[in-house]
């Protein structure tokens, strides 16, 4: 296949008129405007102008259209993959929620027999899981239940790295509520990425953790303290952690539209990850849901416990998250393509093949109209 007439994003993250050569599942190469020659007998798709931006990558959801990860079963990851595929999303690395350890082991389990036995050509390559709990703090749980938090465990860690069959890439951690939290990272760095998450951990403890290894935040300023002029807390840790990316929810709820755009000067494009952290309600209507066993009510784009309204996971992609980030919080489409594409490719470690348009990547190709609203998915060389 052959995408003509299209203003394709580079990998200097500028656009450039012209077109992309497929061949199979494969990027063949790509050409500007005044480079095109004849195409033969190939089948050729007008792109009409649209923008070609890489096949996103979610490293941090939990489910959608009803489904859920954490259910357990591949039909459900398949729904999820299907429906991620769809909407743009070719890449996914679903989130766990903190439930108890065997039933943790088991939800890895299935998705790496998922993994195994290859993903539908409608679906979104499973790529990672991202695991949000058990070893989090139970001030800063969030929708999690603290009835199943522990502490950090390489034992256990272990085990759901076997489990998962290296599907795992992140496990996340509270470091002031694990005594042991350096030894954990200084073992455990070198076999899966560590995060902090859900943490109330302050700025020197933090920055302890990074120092020792750990790279990754789950959802900057959710779940963690403030960031305070005399108490800076994870989010400083992070600014001062040069090696640290962040992940940042832009639905237009969990931050304030300021907040994101000075997170951005601060912390620098490079370093910023999107996510959705959406959860099974995403893609249906207003109502009643669950997310990690707890009751969530869901209005719009607003999900909120039940039992105390805090706010649980979105209820919006990541294609409309970036959609949000653009129109609503003025960070430059070109910056936003980055960092819902190369960026997380690059912190799940398979920007060999996936998060940019590149001669031998995978043909996973997005085009959007101008306005942003989708017009087409290549998944694997072929049109959904």
């Amino acid at each position: 296949m052959i995408i003509d007439n299209v203003k394709v994003y580079t990998e200097e993250k500028t656009f450039v008129k012209g077109g992309i050569m497929l061949d199979g599942d494969k990027i063949q190469r790509v050409y500007a405007e005044e480079e095109k020659t004849q195409f033969g007998e190939k089948e050729v798709l007008d792109g009409e102008g649209a923008y070609a931006i890489p096949g996103l990558i979610d490293l941090h959801f939990h489910g959608c259209k009803g489904d859920d990860f954490c259910d357990g079963n591949e039909e459900a990851i398949e729904r999820i993959a299907q429906y991620e595929a769809s909407i743009g999303v070719t890449a996914i690395a679903p989130a766990t929620m903190t439930l108890p350890v065997e039933e943790l082991k088991q939800i890895l389990s299935v998705a790496a027999k998922y993994k195994k036995n290859g993903t539908s050509p409608k679906a979104a390559d499973l790529v990672g899981i991202n695991m949000e709990g058990p070893f989090i703090s139970k001030v800063k749980k969030g929708a999690q239940d603290e009835r199943n938090i522990i502490p950090c465990n390489v034992e256990i860690a272990g085990q759901f790295l076997e489990a998962s069959d290296g599907l795992v890439k992140f496990i996340g951690i509270a470091p002031e509520d694990n005594e042991d939290y350096l030894k954990f990272i200084e073992e455990m760095k070198e076999k899966v990425n560590i995060s902090l998450a859900h943490t109330n951990a302050d700025y020197d403890t933090a920055k302890k953790a990074f120092d020792a290894g750990a790279n990754h935040a789950v959802h900057l300023y959710n779940a963690m303290p403030a960031f305070n002029h005399r108490a800076p807390g994870v989010v400083g840790a992070v600014y001062d952690g040069k090696h640290v990316m962040a992940e940042i929810i832009c639905d237009g709820i969990h931050i304030h539209p300021a907040m994101v755009r000075a997170t951005f000067e601060m912390m620098g494009a490079d370093r910023m990850i999107l996510i959705s952290d959406s959860m099974r309600a995403t893609g249906m209507p207003d109502g009643q849901y669950t997310l990690g066993g707890l009751d969530v009510k869901v209005v719009g784009k607003r999900a909120t416990l039940v039992s105390d309204g805090a706010i649980a996971g979105s209820a919006t992609n990541l294609a409309d998250c970036m959609r949000t980030v653009v129109k609503e919080m003025q960070i430059p489409l070109e910056t936003a393509i980055a960092c819902a594409t190369i960026n997380p490719a690059k912190s799940l470690g398979i920007d060999d093949q996936y998060g940019s348009i590149k001669a031998g990547k995978k043909a996973d190709i997005v085009l959007l109209k101008d306005n942003l609203d989708l017009q087409a998915v290549i998944k694997d060389g072929v049109r959904l």
